[in-house]
């Protein structure tokens, strides 16, 4: 690996071992085993590196929902959608330090524009390409509206649980109850 690949990797077990706030530019020395000087040659500043090491493991964080969706090949979206929280619910354990940097990188995003702007480029993203998984497309072949649409309804499903399964863990529903209740939401029973 290259110095700052090897930075990114020290940034990012930082993210897991002591959260976004507490990590300092020594701790990403001693884990990467690079210099400390070298954070700002490469990324020029502790925080510009602790935010691409969030991205990054973000979109790392997402690729296990692709896999799960894309292994599944249930052709119908509830089904897909089960598969999701499902893997997410189960997910969430093994990734919890990395969803406290996440939501303290969303806090920051409001007053950092380093943060800010990658934020809102991967939520653009993130929207299409949670769409296309489930509606099992490749991201081009998702419009705008769908993306908009679709792709928010499913992000915000994600983050809401993050930020539930943050605050109390137990309380989240099982993946049945949660498809349950979005069935009950578009089509409720009549009364």
């Amino acid at each position: 690996m290259s110095q700052r690949e090897d930075l990114l990797a020290g940034a990012k077990k930082c993210l897991a071992e002591k959260g976004y706030g507490k990590t300092t530019a020594r701790d990403i020395a001693a884990a990467s085993g690079a210099h400390l000087a070298s954070i700002g040659y490469h990324f020029g500043s502790k925080d510009k590196l602790m935010n691409t090491a969030v991205i990054e493991a973000t979109g790392d964080w997402g690729d296990i929902f692709e896999s799960a969706l894309r292994a599944s090949r249930s052709e119908r979206p509830d089904q897909r959608v089960r598969v999701l929280l499902t893997t997410l619910f189960a997910s969430m354990p093994e990734h919890h330090d990395l969803m406290v940097a996440g939501v303290q990188a969303f806090g920051q995003a409001q007053f950092d524009d380093d943060i800010g702007a990658p934020l809102r480029e991967g939520l653009h993203e993130a929207r299409r390409e949670m769409a296309a998984l489930l509606l099992d497309l490749s991201p081009a072949e998702v419009g705008d509206a769908t993306a908009a649409g679709l792709g928010s309804i499913l992000y915000n499903l994600v983050t809401g649980y993050v930020l539930q399964y943050l605050v109390e863990p137990e309380g989240l529903p099982s993946p049945d109850q949660a498809v349950e209740g979005l069935r009950l939401l578009v089509q409720p029973d009549p009364a």
